[in-house]
């Protein structure tokens, strides 16, 4: 055995991508389980064999003539205000992160409690003291380790942060990867994700208590408790010197053009790379985690055998892991539950966990339909995640609003797609159709009980929510149909109203039992030629009444800003910010609005826009809290991915005195102003600019 390394990215993908064209793609199973392994030879083994088989069926395609197709590629001072601020200890009341379930916290890179605000930006976790309103200032930094995407804030002053860490021998994160190389250091090999717990009583001083390094990316997480789910995805470590190609011979310029030559050489490879691949160790496929003690210390957090399971369907090779961090136990180390399959969508309510993988096609054939793979686990515990029952539905869901559990029953929103022979296109072309189902637990599995018949054909879903007995989806091709669903009876879901409206919805939200708030973008009915007017596009709220199920309508819309105009909240459910106790929503808006300025970017618009919703008077536009300036002094030209001064997010907060407090929060920094003075800021903190690698 040797020392395991990471190969190429790029092989990797199209490995994990492509089978033998020749042989008969492996059909959806609807009736799904998982497997356990009984020792640690059997998971190395099973490992061992899937990247042979699938390494096999490559090397097949090259000596056939047909080349793979790579899936992977689908995938600061404050400023005096003229207006009063609040005198009151505390909020009566304030708006946190938007979760789906309620009981169930998910993580974002801002966090709140009232009287404080955290943010992630750049490489740093900055503490904000933000009431009074008026009195809104840094607190405290924190440099943390790799890039931060998302953290939690408990009830005990501890907040989480999981940050993505580069996978380098010098990181002390896994030192298993190898030196960089060509195609090999991209951000795709921040393949191991850091949980840091901090300490924040003291503002001032944020204090680490714990460094939990896990391998895999992050895809996700709850929090119900002091329980921490993180939901990881890792592939195998290759090994190096896996060729996917035979290497170029001066001495036999011919061989790629002679298929005699060709075979014989791919089938030494085939032996080289099997040689390989055999020779590797289980500590080589799937290196440890590392904890970092008080003392500086890292230690091993090795993988139990017996903690994986691999799906009866065929799925693309990979590692899924559900990792618990207890709150209440920082010593305790991670308990893990891992399964050999593709990462998708994640729900959880307090009790359960979902996971949802895609159906691996090899190639695109004729025949072929989307279909998913739902794995349910327990999650009611402080433990580890214990799976449950897993099934399978027709389709695919868009995101994790197309799932959840209601009354001992899991609805599952989807689109399918159906790959249709044509002779004008060469991996043909997609019928697409969209259903609810309703699964049941029974004996392991998520049995189908009930399900709704195909519906809007050739259009796919856009959004999806479940509110008890109802449901409601969101289509589009070219019109927006919103669509009721009865769902009382699990054996018997069916739709009961339709409206069509310009546009789509691309985010549901029910205020009460009869309204639903949405957000999505405005288009204009094609004209006779089917020719849409583009520059009439705008964002768009709607509120929809569906007090007569059967009958929704659009009670009042409001279109915003220009053709330009964009929110995060439209495609980010944490950016839409629903304040009930006011029937206030803010979402964070930008736009290009062409203002004769000097400079380009003088343009640029970065707000906060408010809104007054209700079901009488409508959708009222209450102003703008802007941060233009923010955005043009942090320097318009220089922004990255992970730091952008437009504004993303926000807080409302109300006192006693009927006064509510707005504030808008950018990678760049928050300001504050009074609902009723948007214009006129209270306080604005600047965060230090993050312009390092």
């Amino acid at each position: 055995m040797r020392a395991a390394h990471v190969g190429s990215w790029v092989a990797m993908l199209v490995l994990a991508s492509c089978g033998e064209r020749g042989a008969t793609p492996p059909g959806v199973e609807s009736r799904v389980q998982l497997v356990g392994f009984d020792s640690c030879d059997a998971l190395e083994g099973y490992i061992e064999d899937s990247v042979t088989r699938d390494m096999e069926a490559y090397l097949r395609r090259i000596r056939d003539g047909e080349w793979g197709w790579v899936r992977g590629a689908e995938d600061a001072a404050a400023n005096a205000a003229a207006t009063p601020g609040s005198s009151a200890a505390a909020p009566t009341a304030y708006t946190t992160t938007n979760t789906q379930v309620a009981g169930v916290d998910e993580a974002d890179f801002v966090k709140n409690d009232g009287n404080r605000i955290f943010v992630l930006s750049g490489h740093k976790l900055l503490a904000t003291r933000s009431w009074p309103p008026q009195s809104l200032a840094l607190a405290g930094t924190l440099e943390l380790e790799g890039w931060p995407r998302e953290m939690y804030l408990d009830e005990h002053d501890r907040v989480v942060v999981i940050s993505q860490v580069d996978a380098r021998p010098d990181s002390g994160a896994d030192a298993s990867a190898p030196d960089c190389g060509f195609a090999e250091c991209y951000w795709y090999w921040s393949t191991t994700t850091k949980l840091t717990v901090i300490d924040v009583s003291d503002l001032a001083a944020p204090a680490v208590l714990d460094e939990l390094y896990l391998p895999g990316s992050y895809d996700g997480s709850r929090r119900i408790g002091a329980s921490v789910r993180v939901v990881l995805s890792d592939w195998f470590r290759y090994p190096a010197g896996l060729r996917y190609y035979p290497e170029y011979d001066p001495a036999e310029p011919d061989k790629y053009q002679n298929k005699a030559l060709l075979a014989a050489a791919l089938e030494m490879l085939r032996r080289d790379n099997e040689g390989l691949i055999r020779a590797q160790s289980l500590d080589d496929w799937l290196p440890a985690g590392r904890r970092r003690l008080r003392d500086g210390r890292l230690v091993d957090v090795s993988y139990a055998c017996t903690d994986f399971a691999r799906a009866s369907s065929p799925v693309r090779p990979g590692v899924v892991t559900i990792a618990t961090l207890d709150l209440g136990d920082l010593g305790r180390p991670p308990a893990r539950t891992s399964i050999i399959a593709e990462p998708g969508e994640i729900y959880a309510t307090t009790q359960s966990l979902y996971v949802a993988s895609q159906h691996w096609w090899w190639w695109p054939q004729a025949g072929q339909s989307d279909w998913t793979y739902l794995h349910k686990f327990d999650i009611g515990g402080p433990g580890g995640a214990v799976h449950v029952a897993s099934g399978a539905v027709a389709g695919h869901v868009v995101d994790q609003f197309s799932l959840d559990e209601h009354a001992g029953h899991l609805r599952v929103a989807t689109t399918t797609a159906t790959r249709v022979a044509d002779p004008e296109q060469p991996w043909g072309r997609l019928e697409t159709a969209n259903r609810i189902s309703v699964l049941a637990e029974r004996d392991g599995t998520l049995a189908v009980v009930g399900q709704t018949p195909p519906l809007a054909a050739g259009e796919r879903i856009f959004s999806a929510r479940f509110q008890g007995d109802r449901g409601y989806l969101v289509t589009f091709r070219q019109v927006d149909p919103f669509f009721t669903f009865d769902l009382s009876d699990p054996r018997n879901p069916r739709a009961v109203g339709e409206l069509k409206v310009p546009g789509f919805s691309t985010y549901l939200h029910p205020i009460d039992a009869d309204h639903v708030l949405a957000i999505g973008v405005y288009l204009p009915e094609p004209d006779q030629n089917g020719n849409v007017d583009w520059q009439l596009r705008r964002m768009k709220l709607s509120l929809f009444d569906v007090s007569d199920f059967a009958h929704p309508v659009e009670r009042a819309s409001q279109l915003v800003g220009t053709a330009y105009g964009w929110s995060e909240a439209a495609y980010e459910h944490k950016a839409f910010n629903w304040f009930a106790d006011k029937q206030l929503l803010a979402i964070p808006f930008s736009d290009y609005a062409r203002t004769g300025g000097a400079s380009y970017w003088d343009s640029f618009v970065s707000e906060l826009r408010v809104f007054h919703v209700d079901a009488t008077t409508g959708i009222t536009p209450r102003g703008a809290l802007s941060m233009n300036d923010v955005y043009l002094a942090s320097g318009a030209h220089d922004w990255r991915w992970w730091y952008s001064p437009f504004v993303r997010r926000s807080v409302m907060a109300s006192d006693a005195d009927g006064h509510t407090f707005v504030y808008a929060i950018a990678d760049a920094g928050i300001r504050v102003a009074e609902l009723a003075g948007l214009t006129q800021p209270l306080a604005t903190v600047l965060f230090p600019a993050q312009t390092g690698q």
